[in-house]
């Protein structure tokens, strides 16, 4: 019997994460920090722990300080990406095809997303590398999707739990409205 192999799963995988390294050169070059943080930092949460659990992501979200913004719009032109603020989001995109459905979003650290969040962004911690590429901490990835909380994050929670990345010392550093919602994840599966 032939393999079946979803080719578009795995060349959208590489899409992302050739991007990300595009990221992680300029940075890393002008001597910026950044932080991947979203869904593509919990597919590699999830893939590191249980290969082929991880769920696919259309963009790319990273922590960066905002005091840095003038800095990576300069940075990351040397990679084809350009800087964009459009409908107040902060964002990188492909300076040949620019696309919000396919960009860098930048969320700024010690910031609130939206001002109804109960808590702020984390301030960029040490990093996790993972194919070159700087990881959120767990924790703080973790805080970042219990405080979006909307559906996809909850999905992306679940993700992670099941594969065992929620750890009973990640939930020790989480908020009692962490906890709560966290409760309200499990709860519902």
């Amino acid at each position: 019997m032939p393999l079946l192999v979803n080719t578009f799963f795995e060349e959208r995988v590489q899409d992302l994460l050739s991007l990300a390294g595009r990221v992680e050169h300029a940075f890393s070059a002008a001597g910026l920090e950044y932080r991947l943080i979203g869904g593509l930092a919990t597919y590699l949460y999830v893939e590191d722990k249980e290969p082929d659990a991880g769920r696919l992501t259309r963009d790319i979200d990273i922590v960066v300080r905002r005091a840095d913004l003038a800095a990576i719009a300069q940075a990351v032109q040397s990679v084809g990406l350009e800087f964009r603020h459009v409908a107040g989001d902060d964002m990188l995109v492909e300076a040949e095809s620019p696309s919000a459905r396919r960009a860098v979003h930048m969320i700024f650290s010690g910031e609130k997303v939206q001002a109804d969040y109960p808590d702020a962004t984390p301030e960029i911690g040490p990093a996790r590398l993972v194919n070159g590429i700087r990881l959120a901490p767990i924790e703080d990835l973790i805080r970042m999707k219990l405080n979006s909380f909307r559906l996809k994050d909850q999905v992306h929670l679940k993700d992670l739990d099941e594969a065992g990345v929620i750890t009973p010392e990640a939930e020790m550093l989480i908020s009692p409205e962490q906890k709560r919602r966290l409760a309200l994840v499990r709860a519902s599966r």
